[in-house]
C-alpha cells in the first residue's frame, strides 16, 4: 500500500510491494530451503522478506536512545508513517493496536511499533501523545533525517516529504505496509491496510506459532 497524501488516491500496489522485496532479496527456496511459513501465507511464497531490516539506533517517545535489539525483542508489528497524517496513519495504527489486543487474548504479546518518516515535526513529545492514544505498549521512534533514511531503506519503505511549498503544513507520501518482525527470524510478512484487525491478528498468530514451534 502507498499513501499519496490527503484527498489523493490510496493505491493498492501489490506488485510494487513484491518488487520491493525482490530487489536485493533472497528466496528461501533459492537457498535450498522450504518456506517454513508457507501455510500462513496468502498469495504464495514471498521473495526476499528475510532480507528486510537492519540494525538501528533511534530515539523513542520518552526521549531515550534505543536500538533494534531492544525494540524488536519480541514479535513486532512495524509501521512507518507520521503523526500529522490526516487519516490513514491513525486508522492503520488503531487497527494494529486492536490486532495486538486480540493477540494478547490468545496469549501472544506483540509490540506495535511506529517509526516516523517526519522527524522534523515528530519529536519524542509528539510521538508520546500519539502512541499513548493508540496502545499503552506502542513504541514510537524518531531520529535524524539520516537515521530515518537508513532504517527506511533497510525495510525498503518509500517515503517523500513534500515541504517545498509549505514548510509547516505539509504532507508526506509513504507506503502503508505493516511488517511482522519475529526475533531470530526477521521480517516474515507484509500486511496491507485492507485487512481487518481480526484478519491481521489471525494471520500474525499463524506466523508466531510457526516461529515458536507450536504451529502447523
Amino acid at each position: 500500500m502507498f499513501l499519496m497524501g490527503k484527498d489523493r488516491t490510496v493505491l493498492i500496489l501489490g506488485s510494487l510491494a513484491a518488487m520491493l522485496v525482490l530487489v536485493g532479496g533472497g528466496l528461501w527456496l533459492s537457498r535450498g530451503e522450504a518456506d517454513p511459513f508457507a501455510p500462513c501465507r496468502v498469495g504464495g511464497v514471498q521473495i526476499g522478506l528475510d532480507s528486510l531490516g537492519a540494525s538501528f539506533e533511534l530515539t523513542d517517545q520518552n526521549g531515550r536512545r534505543v536500538n533494534d535489539q531492544e525494540v524488536l525483542a519480541g514479535p513486532t508489528l512495524l509501521y512507518f508513517g507520521y503523526t500529522y497524517c490526516p487519516d490513514v496513519c491513525p486508522l492503520d495504527n488503531a487497527r494494529n493496536a486492536e490486532a495486538v489486543a486480540m493477540l494478547e487474548e490468545r496469549g501472544m504479546q506483540v509490540t506495535p511499533v511506529f517509526i516516523s518518516v517526519d522527524p522534523k515535526r515528530d519529536t519524542p513529545e509528539v510521538l508520546h501523545d500519539f502512541t499513548q492514544a493508540m496502545h499503552e505498549r506502542m513504541i514510537g521512534l524518531t531520529g535524524t533525517m539520516a537515521e530515518i533514511d537508513a532504517v527506511s531503506k533497510a525495510w525498503r519503505n518509500y517515503y517523500k516529504v513534500n515541504d517545498q511549498e509549505d514548510p509547516e503544513n505539509y504532507l508526506v507520501d509513504h507506503m502503508t505496509n505493516t511488517y511482522l518482525v519475529i526475533p531470530g527470524t526477521g521480517t516474515v510478512e507484509l500486511f496491507g491496510r485492507d485487512l481487518s484487525a481480526q484478519e491481521l491478528s489471525e494471520r500474525a498468530a499463524c506466523f508466531i506459532d510457526v516461529a515458536s514451534g507450536t504451529g502447523v
